[in-house]
This record gives structure tokens, C-alpha cells and sequence, in this order.
């Protein structure tokens, strides 16, 4: 918002010394106290509260299916639940195995010397967690996994300790100083390690067949996007946008629940197979709508936290969000063509049309672009943008003094798109070229 109009007049130039050829013509404009906000654009994609994908633990059957596509679900509540004769199989197995090295303590086998009994059991401790990696990277839900992992981890560094022990108790039965009876001991309890870990891993398999949601949001069994859509119309919305929204939101693969009709192509089914790993179900918590921009490294020291911004979804022209800068990532992205760039997070505000109507909730997923305005500064002293010219590392500005043009280098603060704000170097009043700049130097004179 200008607080005193610039005033603009065209004149001719002339120099001392210099007639009869045509002058071009400039113009001039006064140094004037407004309002210049900065903005820094970005592209910026929607993101939901928190996404999570189910995967199955095992191969197997879908035994039971207990939601459907677009349903809301609990934090907690079952899903679907996988039936899988090797998951049970495997758990059985890991059960009498432990229960064996439990109860003998012995790992020797018939003509077996202690070292290759060690080695044997070094082998199968090696395929044994190997195995029990490859099962926990099924198991469903984030958190699960990592502490199956971290336990499997654990359990080999145990497994480690436990036969180094059983290595000095071997050598020293070899060397005549330790008896038989400790060496075996010792090499069953390193194999017990194992065994644990093994059942441990095989349990939360076996558990992991009864799929639960490990976020409360909106289901879409067989992937993200796979849920149906509303038939009925947005509630709330004005009906002059209610086509322009279905319209929006079917680009985006809805996540509406599914009130009418079949499913969408690709759901499951009770009786469908799955095998280890593949996804069951995304669920998306869009009680809270975010956006992840990204900032050019050339731009990115201006943003900070708090900054506001207005966002334009690709998916609804004239329709502009309110946003305000939550954090900003310190590590880069580096683009394939070898931009450098910075993720930001902003929250999502109410979305308005031109007209001040409210306006649809945006989908995960829909492509936006955010102005984000880093400075803003009331009544500062200020001049067009034209009127600054870049004189090496510095800018200057042509300033008019008694009909003589001088360069006045400045200090500028922020540059709305439009206006510049001048910090050091003019003061309101003073009248300066805005156009033309390129036509004039330092002591020319100018005529009306």
C-alpha cells in the first residue's frame, strides 16, 4: 500500500556543450514513504497429519476383513487379519528349538569334535538371524519393525559375547585346563541366544497376522488411493464450487468413504493371497492438513519460523490458502539437475475464493505453489524497482539534484515486486529516475 503517490514526468536529456540532436527521454519519480513486502515463491506439495502403509508379516490368505474402503478407524483397531500355515509353522519350529537347547544345554552331535560342533553351530546362528532380519523387515507397522530389528541386533552382539565364552572354554578343555562339561555348557548357552531370538522374531510375526491400524485416519485397503469416493455432494461447500471441488478431489484419488457401490480397482478381499511384505492398507490421518515446500538456496536464509504465506492449489485456480512457516530442514535436497534446495513446513490454513467463499479441504498429494513473505516493511522509504540499478557488487540510484543527475549508492532492505525498500542512501522527497535509468551518468543535466 503506497502512502504518497510517486509522480512521473517525462523529460528530455542535454548535456553541456551538446545541441541540436534528439535526447531520449526519461522519467522521473519521487522517493516515497509505503509499505514493500518481500515474497519468496516456492512450489509445495499437500501432506496429511501422518500416513502409515500395513504390510503383510507372511505369506498367506486374508482370513478376515473387518473395514472398508474409506472407513474411519481407531488407533489400535484391527484391520484385517492374515492366516499364514508357514508364519505358525515357523513359530512352532522356533518353539521346539528353544525349548531343546533349554532343556539339554547341549549343542554336540554324534562324531562331531567340539570345534566343528562350534562351527556348525556358528553357521546356523549366521542363517538363523539372517532369517529372523528377513522377517522382521515384514513385520507391519514402523516401530514394530525397528524393535524387532533392534532386538535381533541385540540378541546377535549377545550371541558374539556368548561365543567368545565359549570359545576360551573350548581351548581351555583342549589345553587340559577346563572340563568337557563346561566347553558343551558354554557353546549351548551361545546357542540359546540364537534360538531366543529366533522365537522372538517368530512371535511377532504370528502376532503381525492380526493387522491393527497404528494411526487413527482413513482407510484405503490395498494401497493409497484405492478407496471410493463420495456420490453425494461436499457438505458445506457453495454450490458454485461443488463441481470444480468433485473435479479437484477425483484428480486426487479420493479419500472419501466409499457410501454406495463397489470398491475401486485393486482392494482386497477375504480370500485374497498375499505374500510376505506387500501392502495391505494406507492409513491417512487428515484431521490435520500440512505443506512441504521447497525453498531455493538462494532464498532459503529468508525464511523462518512464523512467516506466513498464501497458497494456490494447481487443483482449484482462484481459490488461495492461508499458510505460516513451521520449521525448516537443515539438511539439503540436491535436484538431479544439481539444484540445491530446502524442505519447509508449513500449517494449512482455511482456503477462501475470490469471492470470500469458503473453499474444499485439498487431498494429500495436490501439487501448490506458496508466496512466502520473508520481510515486510510499513512506511518505509522506498522506490520503484526499476529505479535501482546494479552498479558491480552494489546497487545505486540515479538521483535528480537542481536538474543534474548524480549516482547515490544505497543500502536496500526489502524488495516486494513492485517497490523497493531503501534503508541508507535517500530520504523522502528526492526525486530519482525510474525509467531510463540506462540512458543517463553521473553529472548529466536534464531539460524539460
Amino acid at each position: 500500500m503506497t502512502l504518497a503517490a510517486s509522480c512521473t514526468v517525462l523529460v528530455v536529456l542535454g548535456t553541456a556543450g551538446c545541441s541540436g540532436a534528439e535526447a531520449p527521454e526519461v522519467a522521473l519519480g519521487e522517493v516515497t514513504r509505503a509499505r514493500v513486502v518481500e515474497v519468496v515463491e516456492a512450489p509445495a506439495t499437500v501432506t496429511a497429519r501422518a500416513s502409515a502403509t500395513l504390510t503383510a508379516a507372511a505369506d498367506g490368505r486374508v482370513a478376515e476383513l473387518r473395514v472398508r474402503d474409506g472407513e474411519r478407524v481407531r488407533a489400535g483397531q484391527v484391520v484385517l487379519r492374515v492366516e499364514s500355515a508357514a508364519a505358525r509353522q515357523a513359530l512352532a519350529e522356533a518353539q521346539e528349538a528353544d525349548a531343546q537347547a533349554a532343556a539339554s544345554g547341549s549343542v554336540t552331535l554324534p562324531g562331531l569334535s567340539l570345534d566343528e560342533t562350534a562351527t556348525l553351530a556358528d553357521a546356523r546362528a549366521e542363517e538363523a538371524f539372517g532369517n529372523a532380519r528377513e522377517a522382521a523387515e515384514a513385520i507391519p507397522g514402523k516401530a514394530a519393525r525397528a524393535q524387532a530389528l533392534a532386538a535381533i541386533a541385540a540378541a546377535a552382539a549377545d550371541y558374539a559375547a556368548a561365543r567368545a565364552e565359549a570359545d576360551e572354554a573350548v581351548q581351555r578343555f583342549n589345553e587340559g585346563l577346563g572340563s568337557l562339561a563346561q566347553a558343551i555348557s558354554s557353546l549351548g548357552q551361545a546357542q540359546r541366544v540364537q534360538t531366543s531370538a529366533a522365537l522372538a522374531v517368530a512371535r511377532r510375526t504370528v502376532a503381525g497376522l492380526v493387522v491393527r491400524a497404528p494411526i487413527s485416519g482413513v482407510v484405503s485397503l490395498g494401497g493409497a488411493g484405492a478407496a471410493g469416493q463420495d456420490s453425494g455432494e461436499i457438505a458445506g461447500l457453495p454450490p458454485a464450487l461443488q463441481g470444480a471441488a468433485e473435479e479437484a478431489l477425483g484428480a486426487a484419488g479420493g479419500l472419501g468413504a466409499a457410501q454406495s457401490g463397489e470398491s475401486a480397482v485393486g482392494t482386497l478381499t477375504e480370500g485374497s493371497p498375499v505374500s510376505s511384505g506387500q501392502t495391505l492398507a494406507t492409513i491417512t490421518d487428515v484431521s490435520t492438513l500440512s505443506l512441504t515446500a521447497e525453498v531455493d538456496e538462494t532464498d532459503v536464509l529468508l525464511v523462518r519460523r512464523g512467516v506466513s504465506g498464501r497458497v494456490e492449489l494447481d487443483a482449484l485456480p482462484g481459490v488461495s490458502y492461508g499458510a505460516r512457516v513451521r520449521s525448516v530442514d537443515v539438511a539439503p535436497t540436491t535436484s538431479v539437475e544439481g539444484g540445491v534446495s530446502y524442505g519447509v513446513r508449513l500449517s494449512l490454513g482455511a482456503g477462501r475464493t475470490a469471492d470470500g467463499e469458503l473453499a474444499p479441504p485439498p487431498r494429500p498429494g495436490m501439487s501448490a505453489y506458496v508466496d512466502l513473505r520473508v520481510r515486510r516493511a510499513d512506511r518505509a522509504i522506498s522506490v520503484p524497482v526499476s529505479a535501482v540499478v546494479r552498479d558491480g557488487d552494489r546497487d545505486s540510484v540515479w538521483v535528480v539534484l537542481d536538474s543534474v543527475v548524480r549516482r547515490r549508492y544505497v543500502r536496500l532492505g526489502a524488495q516486494g515486486q513492485e517497490r523497493v525498500q531503501v534503508v541508507r542512501g535517500l530520504r523522502p522527497g528526492q526525486t530519482v529516475v525510474v525509467a531510463g535509468a540506462d540512458r543517463v551518468s553521473d553529472g548529466l543535466r536534464l531539460e524539460q
